[in-house]
């Protein structure tokens, strides 16, 4: 919503950076994900596949007379699963006075299910390309058929990996473990409309164990439209060297209506106190 608290009437109009008329010319610069996240200066991020704007607005451009406000309407309407949808929204007064800037973030998922948490391991930045496997072309290449089983295999998604650092800090007087957390979560909707609980579970136990690990929950479920936080804890192991780097490798597999497997990576070290 924007007020008018002055005496005049405001003309405006509303303009988001993914329709912009310099969007060509800016996407010829280097790509964004290349740089560091200090240096990008690009708001907008995934976009549709369909080439509509993800995020639209209304009304776009009107006039609000003193003493009156105008309320907006900002609709999301993803066509993919990403969770780097972003845009940014300008208000321009009489034409060329930029009266408020806001960014605009969205996601979506294929299923109600999710894992978050750690150090993302995938780029903001995605490509508008959708690609098809090598090997899936060639075999259809002449008007080839695969049988269903090969062809589910063949667009099955790769695991998704998911990075935990824990940083132990050595010196306190008290020392505490280093701690982190995972979110494991089922998204209500009337979409997925199953009433079935969310279950996980957590394997290579007695290796993350005698590296120091502790993880607050091994195994569970979830109710639809709960989320649940996992407390990750560390303490150096006895044999544990400050010098070689600790990395151990643990899958996690939640089950809904689908079936899915992350790779959890627990990089573990030992930082000097301050």
């Amino acid at each position: 919503q924007i007020q008018n608290s002055s005496r005049l009437t405001l003309q405006y109009s509303i303009q988001l950076d993914s329709l912009s008329s310099t969007r060509d010319k800016d996407q010829q610069r280097i790509p964004s994900f290349i740089t560091s996240s200090l240096q990008r200066t690009d708001f907008v991020g995934t976009q549709n596949y369909n080439g509509l704007s993800v995020f639209s607005i209304f009304p776009t451009e009107g006039e609000i007379v003193a003493g009156k406000s105008q309320d907006f309407i900002v609709t999301f309407s993803p066509d993919h699963e990403s969770l780097y949808y972003s845009d940014r929204l300008k208000v321009v007064l009489f034409g060329k006075e930029i009266a408020h800037v806001i960014h605009l973030k969205g996601a979506a998922r294929d299923h109600p299910m999710f894992v978050e948490g750690g150090v993302p391991l995938d780029v903001p930045v995605e490509s508008l390309a959708v690609t098809v496997p090598t090997s899936l072309q060639e075999a259809l290449k002449g008007g080839n058929k695969l049988p269903l089983t090969l062809y589910y295999k063949t667009l099955q998604e790769p695991v998704k990996s998911v990075l935990l650092i824990l940083e132990y800090i050595e010196g306190e007087s008290s020392p505490m473990p280093a701690v982190t957390e995972l979110k494991i979560g089922s998204i209500q909707t009337a979409q997925f409309a199953s009433k079935k609980n969310l279950e996980f579970s957590f394997d290579n136990l007695p290796l993350l164990q005698q590296k120091g690990f502790t993880v607050e929950s091994v195994k569970g479920t979830i109710e639809r439209g709960q989320v649940k936080r996992i407390s990750v804890s560390w303490v150096p192991p006895a044999d544990f060297r400050a010098d070689d780097p600790l990395l151990v490798t643990a899958l996690l597999t939640i089950k809904g209506d689908i079936k899915e497997t992350y790779r959890i990576l627990f990089m573990a070290k030992v930082v000097t106190a301050c």
